[in-house]
């Protein structure tokens, strides 16, 4: 399956790069990643993974990995993965708007990067992308 992560997390970029493609940058905040998810799918891609997966809310970490492919699970439509990732950005604004992201330690700050890389990890291993 030809698929993009799109990730802040240094820990997703090493495990994946060369592997799959990485869309990578340090510098992207948790809102810059959605961005740039929704500019895949703008391209033709579709979302693999749900923006907003995980038991961890945007306004409690710094890290997101969205995983995105050219080809469609079970027939999911452009259209309902534009308005999906339009809702997490809403989502995100609200969330931020509450209570902005707290300043971390590097401990947490290294938790939250295992977290997400958890997440992928688990994404990953889904027997669906597997099958080419």
């Amino acid at each position: 399956m030809n698929c993009v992560m799109v990730t802040n997390n240094s820990k997703c970029f090493e495990k994946w790069k060369g592997k799959i493609k990485v869309d990578y940058s340090e510098e992207w905040k948790y809102l810059d990643v959605l961005t740039a998810a929704r500019d895949y799918i703008h391209r033709g891609y579709f979302l693999l993974t749900h923006p907003l997966a995980g038991s961890v809310k945007p306004n409690q970490t710094p890290f997101k990995s969205i995983l995105l492919s050219t080809e469609s699970l079970e027939g999911a439509e452009e259209f309902k993965d534009l308005i999906l990732i339009e809702e997490s950005i809403a989502a995100y604004h609200k969330f931020m708007n509450n209570r902005p992201l707290p300043r971390w330690s590097e401990k947490s700050t290294d938790d939250f990067r295992t977290i997400d890389l958890s997440l992928m990890e688990g994404a990953m291993s889904n027997p669906i992308l597997n099958r080419r």
